[in-house]
């Protein structure tokens, strides 16, 4: 059988906190780590279809992972925003 390899590097302003969100994702076909200034996502397989969904649900995840870590970002502009005005 042939194997599937690959990585996909995504920037973050909190990758520690990304990687943590989507450690539970961190099955047999991916691992997730944080890198200096993003995450790493190695993926690697025998079955093409499931690498493409897994892939698909990667990314999806990383997606949300990014909103949740951004969120206190967020909070905390929203209220200084509101001390301005």
């Amino acid at each position: 059988m042939t194997r599937i390899e690959g990585t996909i590097e995504t920037p973050h302003s909190l990758p520690g906190c990304v990687a943590s969100a989507l450690e539970p994702d961190n099955l047999t076909l991916i691992r997730t780590y944080p890198v200096e200034g993003g995450v790493r996502a190695e993926i690697g397989g025998t079955r093409l279809r499931s690498i493409i969904a897994s892939v698909d649900d990667y990314l999806m995840n990383l997606a949300i992972a990014e909103e949740i870590c951004n969120l206190p970002v967020r909070s905390e502009r929203a209220a200084q925003n509101k001390d301005i005005e």
